[in-house]
């Protein structure tokens, strides 16, 4: 039987601001529980919230960056439910005017399956609301008992809500990898998910084709996009043999347990009515001037699309390739001081940062900030390269000696002699000696055995131990043979 999947994501967003939202209290992370959390994080009687400008500010660049509608007044509200650590009994946040409305994020989507292309989709963002995080249960201490820090209560958050546009766990993934990559981007949010700092909520449901939504359950707090994936594969498949079977989905809140890749029902899912939302009475309407808007854009930095745009036009990039150089904005730095080595060949740097370069940072489990081998170096042999000092079998050696030592491409090719062989005089005598050697084979060669002129390339270059320019060495050889 056909199913249709349908999944948006409500992703937790903690801005970077030195405070938390209501109050001056220090949002570093790893203070020692329960030190960073003041009279305004725990609600003590009489204490009265203040607003964050930095928040707003940041708010404003997200719903900029994704072409959103920013409103010019938005309001905080109330919304009630207990929680060990959420001491007030309400969480301050925004419920009918948020201060970010409609925008929308292109993804580019690589399916995992069978030999499906790449493809391009554009996913709706609902709204991004501004509002305080709680504080943090810690289950299973030295006492087997759940103790509470409350150092995050009240740290800004921007939760960005999209609508149900995405059909696969590939295109999840994609869009929340994207909206990871904007946000740090535009410098609103380090990313670090492993702290808390970028968390994801999973809606699933799936339905026949033709028929009305289903019944969604939310899988809650992913902190990895290797779990998300795995995480929306069996709650899909549950759910699908939980009605064939004859059962029926209840909404509910779910968990995704890594050890046993498997969703456990957490809750029943509340609605917007269950919370009591009402206007918080201690803070006024957020009025925000055109002129502030202005300011906040002047911040903005070429963004991701705008970028890859340029890649392609003016660069001559693939879009696939223009993508993968823009995921972060380390890698499009990365690639630009490259490209200040090697101004006119870019598809050279974009290939050994797309190639080479990922390749050993997958391998190591490094990310791009992490690199052991600087733009500097890699533009330096690239350099290399494009003179014709080196050959590409050449440029791998020295690759992995900058990796793993570290160190200068010139002095690496001058002292393990890679330097090739460009001297035309000297590749027309290696030639000569490799053609007068093999009379017979070139007398095959002339009677029209095209193929064997990569015999002759390999006697050359095995002659000249590797060191003969490759582009000299065949137009050389190519006129000596047909000659």
């Amino acid at each position: 039987m056909q199913w249709e999947i349908v999944i948006g994501l409500e992703v937790h967003t903690q801005l970077s601001t030195n405070t938390k939202i209501f109050s001056g209290a220090s949002t570093a992370f790893g203070a020692e529980p329960n030190t960073q959390a003041d009279a305004v994080s725990i609600a003590l009687p009489g204490v009265l919230p203040v607003l964050n400008k930095g928040a707003v500010e940041r708010a404003i660049k997200f719903g900029l960056a994704t072409g959103a509608h920013i409103s010019k007044r938005s309001v905080f509200a109330r919304k009630n439910y207990f929680y060990p650590d959420l001491p007030k009994g309400y969480q301050i946040s925004q419920f009918d005017l948020p201060v970010v409305g409609q925008g929308a994020l292109t993804i580019q989507v690589e399916p995992l399956v069978g030999n499906a292309q790449p493809y391009e989709k554009t996913v709706r963002i609902t709204r991004a609301h501004l509002e305080e995080d709680a504080g943090k249960s810690v289950h299973g201490n030295s006492q087997g008992v759940t103790g509470i820090d409350l150092n995050r209560a009240g740290t800004p958050l921007l939760e960005i809500v999209s609508e149900p546009d995405m059909s696969s766990a590939a295109e999840a993934v994609a869009y929340a990898k994207t909206l990871h990559s904007l946000v740090r981007w535009i410098g609103i949010c380090d990313g670090n998910m492993q702290e808390g700092s970028f968390r994801c909520d999973v809606n699933v449901s799936v339905r026949k084709p033709g028929e009305p939504l289903g019944t969604r359950r939310e899988i809650k707090n992913l902190n990895s996009f290797k779990f998300m994936h795995q995480a929306i594969d069996y709650e899909v498949q549950w759910q699908i043999d939980t009605i064939e079977n004859g059962g029926k989905i209840q909404q509910a809140t779910v968990l995704f347990n890594p050890e046993t890749g498997e969703t456990r029902s957490m809750r029943s899912k509340e609605d917007a009515h269950d919370y009591r939302y009402f206007p918080d009475p201690d803070l006024l309407p957020l009025e925000i001037s055109t002129e502030w808007i202005d300011q906040v854009r002047q911040t903005i930095p070429e963004l991701p699309q705008a970028k890859i745009n340029r890649y392609v036009n003016e660069l001559g990039l693939s879009t696939y390739d223009a993508s993968i150089l823009t995921a972060s904005v380390e890698t499009a730095v990365f690639f630009e001081t490259v490209l200040t080595a090697v101004p006119t060949d870019p598809k050279v740097g974009a290939n050994w940062i797309i190639g080479e370069v990922n390749a050993q940072l997958n391998r190591d489990g490094l990310e791009m900030s992490q690199c052991p081998i600087s733009a500097h170096q890699l533009g330096g042999m690239l350099k290399r390269i494009s003179d014709g000092t080196i050959s590409n079998s050449g440029a791998k050696e020295v690759f992995r000696t900058l990796w793993s030592e570290g160190g200068d491409a010139d002095a690496i090719i001058a002292a393990k002699g890679l330097k090739q062989v460009s001297d035309v005089a000297a590749i027309e005598s290696l030639v000569a000696d490799i053609i007068s050697a093999n009379a017979e084979k070139v007398a095959e060669y002339r009677s029209g055995k095209d193929k064997l002129f990569g015999f002759f390339v390999g006697l050359a270059m095995k002659a000249s131990k590797g060191k003969a320019n490759p582009a000299q060495l065949n137009d050389i050889l190519k006129k000596k043979l047909d000659g």
